[in-house]
């Protein structure tokens, strides 16, 4: 190393340690916005990626079934001492009322488990010696089955796939190897391929509506741009219920749409409107409008009105100056509106729900059922990984398409 570097080092960290108190300062001013981050945002995607893989409730009711089964080659029934090893363990979830959540988590994967684990349980509750096994057959034949066992088994991991595969229609056999559920199961790929549907279809809309009025706001003169701005905002102010509310009232039976089709005679019966896809899209894309509409106006701002002028002075035709000179430079904005517009429309829950028939619910409803209705955290969980990988996968690909250079917000 010559002298001539050893001072352009000494240099640099001279002018290193000379920033460290600003970027102290900095940090520490960041610090509480970087813990509501971290509370807020980070937490509960990591307790949502724990919860889609995590396998508690069958390791911890059946210890002693884990242990005996060890040894349990998987091609028969078990032994006697997987039995007794069960019951033992039954009676203690009997006594701490966990059976009924042992049953529960097994009848996720094979129906009518819960009813012949508190079946067992209220059996071994009055069993003092054995043989188990005998017992236990002759209470169900099924728990001569080698398939459950082999399930009761693989959930002795502290970590499961089960609720992931789920989430997109597969299954693990007893052997182990993946399957697709059978077809009148099979419904949460439909599901997504829906919601991406759906959402594609509300993102093409707001951007066929939004961005002939982005162009209009940018060229209309301040009084009246002022007053399309607000229209532009009033729904964002507004709450999101209460718009849905507001697309209910409007696309029922008897509302005004239906009104107004057959006072101008364009149908000669109601219409049916509501809890329908066209409603869904209908609604969701004036919801989604203005997140379509204010980038694109943000980046048309930025672009000199004299261009077209100067185009058009060259000789190019008017509808060639806009599309071969102006549209291209818009692409920031649109990207960044659409983007915005199908990744918020991916995760919409409301206006489905209150809008959209059976046919029509996303993903979000699946969720919200899951969590709310059934208590099946694992698979809630599942469907929301599987949702928030998909989003990032979109996001990515866009970047890949387009360039994160491209995407502006103004």
């Amino acid at each position: 190393m010559t002298a001539v570097d050893t001072d352009r080092i000494n240099v640099f960290m001279a002018v290193r340690r000379a920033e460290r108190p600003a970027r102290r300062a900095a940090l520490t001013l960041a610090l509480p916005l970087i813990a509501f981050l971290v509370v807020v945002f980070v937490a509960p995607i990591l307790y949502l990626l724990v919860t889609a893989v995590g396998n508690p409730e069958t390791r911890e009711v059946l210890p002693q079934t884990m242990v005996a089964l060890e040894s349990w080659d998987g091609a028969a029934a078990p032994d006697e001492a997987v039995f007794a090893a069960f019951a033992a363990d039954l009676k203690i979830a009997k006594n701490n009322s966990t059976a009924a959540l042992l049953g529960k988590r097994l009848n996720y994967e094979i129906s009518g488990m819960r009813g012949r684990v508190l079946a067992a349980a209220r059996m071994v509750e009055k069993l003092d010696v054995g043989p188990y096994k005998k017992k236990f057959v002759e209470l169900d034949k099924n728990w001569r089955s080698p398939e459950i066992w082999s399930v009761i088994k693989r959930n002795s991991s502290v970590l499961t796939p089960y609720y992931l595969l789920t989430a997109i229609d597969l299954k693990q056999d007893p052997d182990g190897s993946l399957v697709r559920v059978q077809d009148d199961q099979a419904i949460f790929i439909n599901v997504l391929l829906r919601t991406l549907f759906v959402a594609g279809l509300v993102t093409a809309f707001t951007l066929l509506l939004g961005y002939p009025v982005a162009y209009v706001l940018t060229i209309a003169p301040k009084a009246i741009a002022g007053v399309m701005m607000l229209m532009v905002l009033l729904p964002l102010w507004t709450s999101l219920l209460v718009r849905t509310t507001a697309w209910v009232v409007l696309l029922q039976s008897d509302g005004v749409i239906n009104d107004l089709l057959m006072a101008l005679h364009l149908t000669s019966e109601k219409v049916q409107l509501i809890f329908t896809r066209f409603g869904t899209v209908t609604a969701m894309t004036h919801i989604q409008l203005p997140f379509t509409i204010l980038p694109i106006y943000s980046v048309m701002r930025s672009i000199p009105t004299t261009q077209l002028r100067a185009a058009r002075s060259l000789g190019a035709p008017p509808l060639s100056a806009f599309w071969r000179i102006y549209a291209p430079q818009t692409l920031p904005g649109v990207v960044a509106g659409c983007l915005m517009t199908f990744i918020l429309s991916l995760g919409y829950y409301i206006t489905p729900a209150l809008v959209g028939g059976p046919r029509d619910q996303m993903v979000s409803n699946f969720i919200s059922v899951y969590i709310n209705r059934d208590l099946n955290w694992g698979l809630a969980a599942g469907l929301g990984v599987v949702l928030l990988v998909v989003t990032l996968a979109i996001y990515l690909l866009f970047l890949r398409l387009v360039g994160a250079d491209k995407i502006k917000l103004g």
